[in-house]
């Protein structure tokens, strides 16, 4: 029951993902080693471009994490969109009220309120999912687009800042976490999400709510069996998983938003499903997976801008690195979960 990351079979599927990309921008009339050369140089070619990689990167590391601590229970949370959402809010309200707070009291607060927010949001789905049987990939789904719509209607009508742009007023400056890489947009939020992914890592291996989220996760009936309740440490990791996705959300408006802007995850919280699977469910692969997406993403700009390469073409190799990296394992996942425990004749 012990995480394991296989590092090898991850590295030849993300290679075999490149050469493919290669094939398909050299079938397109593209010229393959000059997009990919300005693909590398536009993700750690300069001290600038590594931290926009880095910046793209944290909120994916987030909700990959969320994605996986409750995968790890046997949850479906497809929802951590939402909860991404809700916690950028949250934590958006947060720092624009209270503005007597200094830092870095109101900044804290204001990241713990998105975290709470993301959680309070996860918690209905769990609750629906352990006393009333609701699938979760349904109602977690449909949540997420009460999220986007209810965050849209609020920053568009009651909250909207003067202006043409549909945004929140701008957070306290005591609210917003430091830039650790000027001029970049590189906030604190990305060592706290390196600092988060080793203590999930501490939590699933070395605790007893951890090995037993995980023994839930594996085999619930039996858990049951042994006295483990399988409906509590559902709704922990549920819990848990939405405070992850909530402070991830927070991280983005108070390190490099500075506001709530209609529209501005580009999909963090589907992209962290993804990325979760990529790095083999794995806290670390996590980090690495992450970063492999963060550079796809600042990479793919400097790409179409040098190359005249698509920026679509880059969303190819990510596409090509889930298809080869991701779908075996959550393939191998759902049929373990399908196979009921054969019982021992007496």
């Amino acid at each position: 029951m012990r995480l394991r990351l296989t590092v090898p079979v991850e590295l030849f599927a993300i290679g075999l993902a490149f050469l493919l990309g290669m094939l398909v921008l050299f079938l397109t009339g593209y010229p393959p080693f000059s997009a990919l050369w300005a693909l590398f140089r536009g993700a750690f070619g300069t001290r600038n471009a590594i931290g926009q990689t880095l910046t793209q990167a944290t909120p994916i590391l987030f909700t990959s994490l969320a994605f996986l601590l409750a995968f790890r229970s046997g949850i479906f949370n497809i929802g951590i969109e939402g909860q991404f959402l809700i916690g950028a809010f949250t934590a958006a309200l947060f720092g624009i009220s209270f503005r007597g707070l200094p830092f870095p009291l109101h900044a804290i607060l204001a990241l713990f309120s998105g975290g709470f927010g993301g959680a309070v949001y996860a918690l209905f789905p769990a609750l629906l999912k352990v006393y009333l049987g609701a699938h979760e990939v349904i109602t977690t789904m449909m949540l997420s687009y009460v999220a986007l719509y209810l965050t849209s209607y609020f920053v568009n009508y009651p909250l909207k800042a003067p202006g043409w742009v549909a945004q929140t007023e701008p957070v306290a400056p005591s609210a917003r976490l430091p830039r650790i890489l000027p001029p970049t947009q590189l906030s604190l939020a990305f060592p706290i999400a390196l600092g988060l992914a080793f203590l999930v890592l501490w939590f699933l291996e070395r605790t007893v709510p951890g090995f037993s989220i995980r023994a839930v996760g594996a085999n619930p009936e039996a858990s049951e069996n042994r006295g483990i309740s399988v409906r509590k440490y559902q709704i922990l990791a549920f819990v848990l998983s939405g405070f992850i996705a909530g402070v991830g959300g927070g991280g983005e408006i108070l390190g490099v938003h500075g506001r709530f802007v209609d529209g501005f995850s580009p999909g963090y919280g589907w992209d962290g499903i993804a990325v979760s699977l990529v790095g083999r469910l794995h806290p670390l692969g996590c980090i690495f997976a992450s970063l492999l997406f963060g550079m796809l993403r600042a990479g793919g700009m400097t790409m179409t801008r040098v190359t005249k390469v698509p920026l679509d073409l880059s969303l190819i190799i990510q596409a090509l690195v889930i298809l080869l990296v991701a779908a075996p394992v959550l393939i191998e996942q759902l049929l373990a979960r399908c196979r009921k425990p054969r019982r021992s004749e007496v």
